[in-house]
């Protein structure tokens, strides 16, 4: 498997990756294969068919410029924001409306039942609203005692 050299958007505002055998490949797309526990480890930049066309052990390993690339291309795949902190809910039945502030500002959303918190590690909660979009708390222990208060009630 061939290195990542040059990764840019095109006219199209799809990627383009350019390996060190000088293969350009177009539509190329940057994936993580584990965004929650290793986010900056083992990434893959597939073609537009799913084959895998480079492996990433560490973003860190890149040049800088390569680097912001692929770092820019899974943020704009992703988006799971991280809440930082549980200000509201108007309930401890549910459905209940939480008020967090997240990583992109405040928001509120609906929580229909506690079996929408999943707990990925000891640490590490996915919380997923009516809608379907997924919030990420990172690390639990780290949220202030008011937001770890209001979480234990639903947990």
């Amino acid at each position: 498997m061939s290195l990542l050299t040059h990764l840019i958007k095109d006219q199209r505002g799809l990627w383009q990756a350019t390996l060190a055998d000088g293969s350009v490949h177009d539509s190329v797309t940057v994936v993580r294969a584990f965004p929650i526990r290793a986010p900056d480890e083992a990434i893959s930049v597939i073609d537009h068919e799913g084959h895998e066309l480079c492996w990433i052990e560490h973003v860190d390993a890149l040049n800088e410029t390569v680097r912001e690339a692929v770092v820019s291309a899974l943020q704009a795949r992703e988006f799971m924001p991280e809440i930082l902190s549980v200000e509201r809910v108007s309930s401890f039945a549910t459905p209940s409306v939480w008020t967090v502030q997240t990583s992109r500002g405040k928001c509120d959303f609906t929580l229909k039942g506690e079996e929408d918190i999943r707990r990925v590690s000891a640490q590490t909660l996915i919380v997923a609203d009516a809608h379907g979009v997924q919030f990420l708390i990172r690390d639990l222990p780290s949220l202030d005692a008011a937001s770890r208060k209001l979480l234990d009630r639903f947990l």
